[in-house]
C-alpha cells in the first residue's frame, strides 16, 4: 500500500468495505492499468486484498511493463499484482478463469488520431469482450465517458443518463465519444448473448495523484502551472463549466458500479458542484504556495457557455454514492502529492 496515499484508501475502504468479499480466491483482469484510472484502481485493490486478506490476484495489461515498473514499483511487486505485456486490440489471452474484468484502456488524453481512437476503442473492446467470454467472466466494467452524449445543451445545467443526445457523427473530433457510445453497445450486446454482466460508467473529469498534468485537462494544468511559479494560462475565454471528482471518490463509485449496479444500465461518474474554467484558476491559484497571477488570453463572444458537468441522480438514488471531498480539498491533496513526488 502506498504510504503517501494512506488516507486516501483508508477513505476508500471505509465506503467499500463489504463488497470486497466477492473477490475472495478470485481473479480480476485489468486494462488501461498504467495510466489515471489504472493506477488508483491498483492502489485500492492491494490496499484491500492485504486489509481483508482477501487472497485475489490481479492480471493488467500494458503496453511497457518496464515503463509501469519504473512509474510504480510499489504496485508492479506487489504479490498478487500481475502484468503481461500487450495491446487491448489483439492481447493474447491470458490462461485461467476471471471472475472480473475492468476494462479501462483508451486515454481519452493520449490519443494519436481520430482513427486511431476509433480502433483503439472499437476494436479493443471487441476483443476484451471476447476475451471475457473466454475466461467466464461474470461482471465487467466498462469506463465509458460522458463524451457519449455529445455537446451539452446550455439549458440543461447537469446532463441525466436519459438524454438521447450524441456526438455529430460527421466531426472527426468526435472520434472518441463516438467510439464510446459504439462500445456500450457492444457491451450491451455481449451481456444479451453470452451472460457477463456489462457495468457501464460514464467518466466525467477528476483530480488527484497520478493526473497527467501535462495533456489538455484544465485542472491538471492549472496546478501544474502554479507549482512553477504561475502564471496560470487560460487559452480560452475562461467561461466553460465543468466539474472534479477527487480520484478516492472515484474509486468507491467504480467499484461500487462493478459490484452492484445491474447489467447493462449506465451510471453517470462525477461531480455535480460545477463551477466556470476561470473560477477553477483562481481557485488553484488561491490556494497554493506560491500564490500566483491568472492569464485569460481569450474574450467572451457572448454565446452560452459550453457545459460538460453530470447529473448524478440516478448513482446516488440507486447506488447510494456520493461525492465525500470537496474541490478545495481535493485540489489541496492533488498538489502536496505532486509536491512530495
Amino acid at each position: 500500500m502506498s504510504r503517501r496515499l494512506a488516507d486516501d484508501l483508508d477513505h476508500i475502504l471505509d465506503h467499500s468495505r463489504p463488497l470486497w468479499e466477492e473477490l475472495r480466491d478470485n481473479r480480476v483482469f485489468l486494462t488501461g492499468g498504467t495510466g489515471f484510472f489504472g493506477c488508483w484502481l491498483l492502489e485500492s485493490f492491494t490496499c484491500a486484498n492485504e486489509r481483508l486478506n482477501l487472497g485475489a490476484k490481479i492480471v493488467v495489461l500494458t503496453r511497457d511493463p518496464a515503463r509501469f515498473r519504473s512509474k510504480a514499483p510499489h504496485l508492479a511487486s506487489d504479490s498478487s499484482v500481475e502484468l503481461v505485456a500487450g495491446d487491448i486490440r489483439d492481447f493474447a489471452f491470458p490462461s485461467g478463469d476471471f471472475t472480473h474484468v475492468i476494462h479501462a484502456a483508451t486515454d481519452s488524453a493520449v490519443a494519436p488520431s481520430p482513427i486511431e481512437v476509433v480502433d483503439t476503442i472499437v476494436r479493443g473492446t471487441e476483443h476484451c469482450l471476447e476475451f471475457a467470454q473466454h475466461a467466464h467472466t461474470r461482471k465487467l466494467l466498462f469506463t465509458s465517458s460522458g463524451a457519449v452524449y455529445g455537446k451539452q445543451p446550455s439549458e440543461i445545467t447537469h446532463v441525466s443518463e436519459e438524454y438521447a443526445g450524441a456526438p455529430d457523427p460527421l466531426n472527426p473530433a468526435s472520434a472518441y465519444g463516438e467510439s464510446k457510445r459504439l462500445a456500450e453497445l457492444q457491451c450491451a450486446l455481449a451481456a444479451q448473448s453470452t451472460g457477463v454482466e456489462a457495468k457501464i460508467a460514464r467518466c466525467f473529469a477528476f483530480v488527484g495523484p497520478y493526473l497527467n498534468l501535462d495533456v489538455h485537462f484544465a485542472i491538471g494544468n492549472f496546478l501544474r502551472d502554479q507549482m512553477r511559479g504561475g502564471p496560470i494560462v487560460i487559452k480560452g475565454d475562461g467561461t466553460a463549466f465543468r466539474s472534479y471528482l477527487y480520484a478516492s471518490d472515484l474509486m468507491i463509485w467504480l467499484w461500487t458500479i462493478l459490484f452492484r449496479a445491474p447489467s447493462s444500465r449506465a451510471y453517470n461518474v462525477g461531480s455535480e458542484d460545477d463551477l466556470s474554467i476561470a473560477e477553477l484558476a483562481h481557485e488553484v491559484a488561491a490556494t497554493g504556495i506560491p500564490k500566483v497571477d491568472v492569464r485569460i488570453e481569450g474574450t467572451p463572444t457572448g454565446a452560452p457557455p459550453a457545459r460538460y458537468v453530470p447529473s448524478t441522480e440516478r448513482a446516488r438514488l440507486e447506488l447510494g454514492l456520493a461525492q465525500h471531498i470537496a474541490l478545495p480539498a481535493a485540489i489541496a491533496k492533488t498538489r502536496a502529492w505532486f509536491q512530495h513526488s
